[in-house]
């Protein structure tokens, strides 16, 4: 394999790039303070929530998913399709016309655990959400499989209320 591993997997280039203006910054006690006990782990410690029982893998309404830990509008519902792997599956992020922003989500190669993947972080906070893959749909082929308790969901205008992963406060998006 070459120098860039997360590009030969998804096809996808490293974006992680700590030194970027926006990016928020706390301090490990900070973010242990703001996020549950759960959110802390996953989040900031790259875990991962045990399949089949995140709070918004069934969720079909129309509306958009956040970063739990910041609030940065991540993914939209019209782009989540059923994979049956047990976490929510995306197959493309949110896109701002504005490209002065940060990315929704930034992607960096992810050897742990003796495997080989592509972490989907959050472009803002770097809060951990998951991996992605190249078996998704189309248009993109790609799977962006995410944590829910990563998540926070926000209806869109008309639906029923809200859904997230219990955070106990984020720091807006």
């Amino acid at each position: 394999m070459g120098d860039n591993i997360s590009q030969e997997v998804t096809g996808l280039q490293d974006t992680t790039t700590e030194e970027r203006p926006g990016k928020i910054k706390l301090t490990d006690a900070e973010w242990k303070a703001k996020l549950t006990p759960e959110e802390y782990s996953v989040c900031r410690k790259h875990g991962t929530e045990r399949a089949w029982t995140g709070a918004l893998l069934d969720n079909k309404q129309k509306g958009v998913y956040t970063c739990s830990c910041c609030g940065v509008e991540l993914f939209s519902s019209s782009s989540k399709f059923e994979s049956g792997s047990g976490w929510p599956s995306f197959y493309d992020v949110m896109k701002d016309k504005d490209v002065s922003k940060l990315p929704a989500v930034d992607i960096k190669q992810d050897a742990s655990h003796g495997m080989l993947r592509t972490e989907v972080m959050c472009g803002k906070c770097s809060s951990h959400l998951g991996h992605v893959f190249n078996d998704g749909p189309q248009p993109t082929g790609l799977r962006y499989c995410i944590n829910s308790v990563s998540l926070k969901f926000k209806a869109q205008n008309g639906a029923n209320g809200s859904s997230d992963g219990n955070s106990k406060n984020n720091l807006g998006g």
